[in-house]
């Protein structure tokens, strides 16, 4: 590993909570990464993470609508959640959820900072994302889905959540490139996303290689005929 991989895989501050041991996904037996903790909270504001993850231009990938509903899962203190309530403008709403109460009042700080007010916080838990059921025109999930500790019933919770025309969407770091500079267990490949998530009732359509270190995975509900397959 380089010099820089070492530093930034140092920047990862992780606590694994008591709820989540260590796990490895019983699909596909990857191993489960541990949570970022509020330790970490500066690194999800890092200036650098404009060129490394290219937030803007990942939005773009996705023709956001004012008037949208969103959820942001795995929130954190916002990075994405304020650039999300812009797209979908004060007709729209952003369902910021996140696991952490501390991340969620930074992200209240932030979003009043900037004058957003069509962001609602919502405390989740490690097997379901509470968001309203049939609502979600689009659910993203970034750097978030790896760290899923009971990552099935999470899966169909989220589903739940999703208008029957609803996307849920995952970037995540590239472990088919060893050249991105991310420890292992927070990286992902698309036979690993395809492999977990169409166990539970979605169709990998899109993926969206655009950005420089991350997949852009869009998924849809499968037909009730196919999910009942599985």
């Amino acid at each position: 590993m380089t010099r820089r991989a070492l530093f930034l895989a140092a920047l990862f501050v992780w606590q694994v909570p008591a709820y989540q041991a260590p796990a490895t996904h019983p699909v596909s037996g990857r191993k489960i990464a541990g949570v970022m903790g509020m330790s970490g909270a500066d690194w999800l504001v890092r200036p650098e993470r404009e060129t490394e993850e290219q937030p803007e231009k990942a939005l773009d990938a996705l023709n956001l609508k004012p008037g949208m509903v969103v959820a942001d899962i795995g929130a954190g203190v916002g990075y994405m959640s304020l650039r999300l309530a812009k797209r979908v403008g004060p007709s729209g709403k952003v369902y910021a959820n996140d696991l952490q109460p501390e991340m969620l009042a930074r992200l209240r700080e932030n979003a009043a900072k900037s004058k957003i007010d069509n962001v609602i916080t919502v405390l989740g838990d490690v097997a379901d994302p509470k968001l309203p059921a049939n609502t979600m025109d689009l659910v993203l999930l970034v750097d978030v889905y790896h760290e899923f500790s009971q990552p099935q019933q999470m899966l169909r919770k989220i589903r739940e959540t999703l208008k029957p025309d609803g996307r849920l969407v995952l970037l995540e770091y590239r472990a088919e490139d060893p050249n991105v500079p991310i420890v292992a267990e927070h990286k992902m490949t698309v036979a690993q996303v395809k492999t977990e998530l169409e166990a539970e009732g979605f169709v990998l359509q899109p993926v969206i290689e655009t950005l420089p270190r991350q997949h852009i995975l869009i998924l849809r509900k499968a037909s009730a005929k196919a999910a009942g397959a599985h």
